[in-house]
């Protein structure tokens, strides 16, 4: 089978059987026909054969992956450089800005995709009153995670995919959470932190173009 009809099967079941605390939804975008046809034209497009290397994230917001289904790809980018048309408005996500202005610097969608995958701690997003939720500023919501945070890593990993080393996308408390989840399991003989796109672009803009080096040099050191 390959790698993108077993990223596609695994998108389409993924549901949260979990309890949610008061005021908390989910973003689960995949059974929406527009994402879903996205998903497919994406997947098929950049992801035949494996292995790859993992790049976790937090959760879906709301204006990338939760509108996409795409991690860290808003529309804007859907279309330019990745060349998926798509029916959203044309919304920025700052995220989604840092993220490919660092694959330009790899090379490009073809050569980026074709080394990493990009997935998160969970899969699926979190809102709460509206709002995007990072699954660690909910403390029942956390506690939890866990069963299926393990079930989406392990399932993922399976694949094929390469375990000497994964990157963290947050060196906080993401990281704290994942290197905890990794010293009980055992998913990766290393996790290298890289510092959240999103923080990027909201607290240290003028230093973008060192953070990119940054993720290019750790990419290069794997």
């Amino acid at each position: 089978m390959s790698l993108s009809k077993q990223i596609l099967d695994f998108l389409h079941a993924l549901r949260w059987e979990g309890h949610l605390p008061k005021g908390v939804e989910v973003l689960s975008p995949f059974q929406k026909p527009d994402v879903w046809d996205v998903c497919k034209v994406f997947y098929t497009k950049y992801y035949a054969a494996g292995p790859r290397t993992l790049l976790i994230g937090i959760n879906p917001g709301r204006f990338g992956a939760g509108m996409t289904g795409i991690p860290f790809t808003d529309p804007i980018r859907l279309k330019d450089p990745c060349g998926i048309g798509n029916p959203w408005p044309a919304r920025q996500e700052l995220s989604s800005v840092f993220m490919y202005d660092m694959i330009h610097a790899y090379g490009g969608p073809e050569a980026f995709y074709g080394q990493f995958y990009i997935t998160s701690v969970s899969p699926l997003g979190f809102t709460l009153d509206g709002k995007n939720l990072n699954y660690y500023d909910n403390s029942q919501l956390l506690k939890d995670l866990e069963p299926f945070a393990v079930h989406c890593l392990q399932h993922q990993l399976n694949w094929g995919m390469a375990t000497d080393v994964a990157f963290c996308l947050g060196g906080g408390k993401n990281f704290a959470y994942l290197e905890k989840l990794n010293g009980t399991y055992g998913f990766f003989k290393k996790i290298v932190p890289l510092p959240h796109p999103r923080f990027v672009m909201q607290y240290r803009l003028k230093q973008k173009d060192l953070h990119i080096r940054q993720y290019l040099d750790a990419f290069n050191a794997r």
